[in-house]
């Protein structure tokens, strides 16, 4: 796919803008905001403090460090980098939906998640022989889990699952490379049993 907007199109289908927590943060920022201004205004007006005054609360912010123990100057310091980090993390990471690219010729296609889980699993209910309701298959951004819970005395190869997993999630030529993970779950007493 050549078209940059092309390129733009898919970027924008299989990541999230991050509207949701800009507005968080942003309504935040002017609710502080405004509150301070009200306060200020309620000073200048010689009327008295919503809360705490400006000068009242520039006194308790500079005696914090003398007042509070250590302790809890250290918790609430803590509290502050972590919110900060998260906001920084937040600003730079990009948002990814459950979705992948397929790769088509000069095409643009977008496939969603659950449907490459659910075409995956149909694939290895086929080949295997088992029930439908025995096969889970989970996509991520990075990997593919297949899960499976056999009735007892039914063998089912991990290799030849994976595969048959591996098989199918080529065929879909998909822009990035996904790992596949078999997992075969039996209960315990079936195991006890075997």
């Amino acid at each position: 796919m050549s078209s940059p907007v092309l390129r733009r199109v898919v970027r924008r289908e299989t990541h999230s803008p991050r509207t949701v927590a800009m507005i968080v943060a942003v309504v935040l920022v002017i609710l502080a905001l405004v509150y301070v201004g009200v306060e200020i205004v309620l000073s200048l007006a010689a009327q008295p403090a919503l809360l705490l005054g400006p000068a009242a609360a520039l006194g308790a912010i500079a005696g914090l460090p003398t007042q509070m123990p250590a302790g809890a100057s250290i918790a609430i310091g803590a509290v502050i980098a972590v919110l900060g980090l998260i906001l920084v993390v937040l600003a730079i990471a990009p948002g990814r939906l459950s979705k992948h690219q397929l790769v088509v010729g000069e095409n643009a296609v977008v496939a969603d998640n659950g449907v490459i889980a659910s075409a995956i699993a149909q694939r290895v209910t086929d080949d295997t022989g088992l029930p439908r309701d025995q096969v889970r298959v989970g996509v991520g951004h990075r990997s593919v889990d297949v899960t499976l819970t056999p009735a007892v005395g039914v063998p089912v190869d991990e290799g030849s699952v994976r595969r048959v997993a591996d098989a199918e999630l080529s065929s879909y030529r998909l822009a990035s490379k996904l790992r596949t993970a078999v997992r075969i779950d039996r209960p315990r007493d079936q195991e006890e049993n075997a």
